[in-house]
């Protein structure tokens, strides 16, 4: 159900925020150089209660997990590979390998040897790079979304560029051997400077060199949603041609505030009163994006809540400690399945990156992922 007829940034807010949902169950937790990042759902045609959670690991690969998130499997990302997201289309998961500027493709077959078998194109050239000098300079793959066409077909992949403003807009190839690769179709640049009202101009604050880049994304039918960081929320019309007019749907509460990046502190710093033109809802970054029900679910990582919009309303929660399970912080990716997957989650599954799992591993910081039943969601 596509979400067209929802305008975010004059939703209602909801008169009683319901109460904050725990996860039924998570998955081991994860430490450096295996990074939880991004999750998707693929349901099992034949027997929904053994679908699969896949997990995207960074520079540890991708992992695949039974619905009591318990790991399955996990593929390496292999020389200079750095998975990132991850989605999917039909039994094919897709994967941007940030690291070598690539869309790697896994089939995916709970009833084989391995549940996750590399069908990559060999030949797979590199996204956003002409040359593989460039891709070192790892302005690669980054957020992806995977669906079909709904009137046509068509397999596609829309891929945003790291450190850029870029979207790309990919179809999935059969090739020779049963491997997969991609074709280009369109690409679309969103703005880094934003005109605002009175006339003055505005860009968020970046690392000097880069641009304000886009993540987390979602398909919903021929409308993609793709989050840039800073920013906001964008939807964007899709077809085979390419790509329709942007809109920026909802801002995060720090735009228009003027910053400037200070170089001893390697970071941005205040240079001026907020102007007030931010939004309510999104305390940057803007992060994970999700569908279900007619309704957009969103990360707002600075403040670890999510945020649902739709239905005339616009509500935010967090999700909290209980059932033996951690709360979750800092949610980069986020994935929804609304099928009945049997007794666990018997009316739909929301998977969310944890930034901040618990306990740590000695030293090092751990993530993971959060199984929660999306009936306490939404």
């Amino acid at each position: 159900m596509a979400l067209a007829a929802v305008t975010l940034l004059t939703a209602v807010p909801a008169s009683a925020t319901p109460r904050d949902p725990s996860p039924v169950a998570q998955t081991e937790a994860f430490a450096e150089p295996a990074d939880a990042d991004d999750p998707a759902i693929w349901v099992h045609p034949g027997d929904p209660a053994r679908s699969i959670v896949l997990g995207t690991l960074k520079e540890g690969g991708l992992a695949a997990f039974g619905l009591d998130a318990r790991t399955l499997q996990r593929v390496p990302a292999g020389p200079g590979g750095r998975f990132n997201n991850v989605d999917v289309v039909g039994d094919l998961a897709v994967v941007s390998d940030r690291g070598r500027d690539r869309i790697r493709v896994y089939r995916i077959d709970p009833d084989g040897p391995q549940v996750l078998r590399d069908v990559t194109d060999p030949a797979a050239a590199p996204v956003f790079s002409a040359s593989e000098s460039e891709v070192d300079e790892q302005r690669t793959a980054y957020g992806l979304a995977a669906g079909r066409d709904p009137r046509t077909g068509l397999r596609w992949v829309a891929v945003t560029r790291r450190h850029e403003t870029r979207v790309a807009l990919l179809r999935l190839v059969d090739r020779p051997g049963g491997t997969i690769g991609t074709a280009p179709l369109a690409t679309v640049d969103l703005p880094s400077t934003f005109r605002l009202p009175g006339g003055t101009s505005w860009s968020p604050c970046e690392e000097p060199g880069e641009r304000p880049q886009l993540e987390g994304s979602v398909l919903d039918g021929r409308v993609l949603y793709t989050a840039q960081e800073d920013v906001g929320i964008w939807r964007i019309p899709l077809s085979p041609a390419g790509f329709g007019r942007p809109e920026l749907v909802d801002r995060v509460r720090s735009y228009g505030v003027p910053q400037r990046w200070d170089a001893a502190a390697e970071e941005c710093v205040p240079d001026g009163a907020d102007p007030g033109f931010g939004g309510q809802w999104l305390e940057a970054d803007a992060e994970g994006l999700a569908v279900a029900h007619g309704k957009l679910f969103a990360s707002s990582q600075g403040d670890s809540r999510f945020v649902v919009y739709g239905g005339g309303r616009t509500r935010d929660l967090r999700i909290v400690a209980g059932r033996g399970t951690d709360s979750v912080e800092h949610s980069d990716g986020s994935a929804i399945s609304t099928a009945s997957l049997g007794r666990r989650f018997p009316h739909g599954l929301l998977v969310v990156h944890d930034g901040e799992r618990r306990p740590t591993a000695g030293d090092l910081a751990t993530t993971g992922f959060a199984f929660v039943r999306l009936e306490d969601v939404l």
